[in-house]
């Protein structure tokens, strides 16, 4: 989890995710896999995270990406797919950030997202999410996918937590 320290107390797997300060970004970190063969870094590029807390005093992550043309429609917007990508590797990123889960082992059971508007090529495109409900096996979660003060997407998903061997 993020501290006022700015240093990152999540113990994410060395093998799988980087996760440290983004020098670029101050307050942000890096959520990116180290391993960047795989579809995160391909389609999605880099992305930043961080914890806040909203006047509410609900605690929510926050990820960003960076839309570029490769990540447009014919309309000259976002794609809805990597909107909807966006919406579920956030799910991940709240589960690991918020809850110290594991995000690699966990997989996506259900994922509902409503569009609400169309997002913009070359301007930051957020999804924020917060927990509702963990069980022993299940998180249940719920956003918005936010590009400056317009919402873009709602969404709510349940992820299931690894099985113990």
């Amino acid at each position: 989890m993020w501290c006022p320290t700015g240093e990152a107390s999540v113990k994410v797997s060395e093998q799988t995710f980087r996760y440290e300060p983004a020098e670029d970004h101050p307050g942000w970190f890096t959520w990116n896999l180290i391993d960047e063969t795989r579809f995160n870094a391909q389609t999605m590029g880099r992305m930043l995270t961080r914890i806040e807390e909203g006047p509410d005093g609900i605690r929510r992550a926050r990820l960003r990406m960076f839309p570029e043309r490769r990540h447009s429609n014919l309309l000259d917007a976002v794609h809805g797919g990597v909107t909807l990508s966006l919406v579920d590797i956030a799910l991940f990123a709240a589960m690991r950030t918020l809850l110290d889960g594991d995000a690699a082992g966990s997989v996506t059971l259900d994922l509902s997202t409503q569009f609400i508007g169309a997002g913009h090529i070359g301007k930051p495109l957020d999804a924020v999410t917060e927990v509702l409900r963990e069980t022993g096996r299940l998180v249940f979660l719920r956003g918005l996918v936010m590009q400056e003060a317009e919402t873009i997407a709602a969404f709510n998903g349940t992820i299931r937590k690894p099985t113990r061997r």
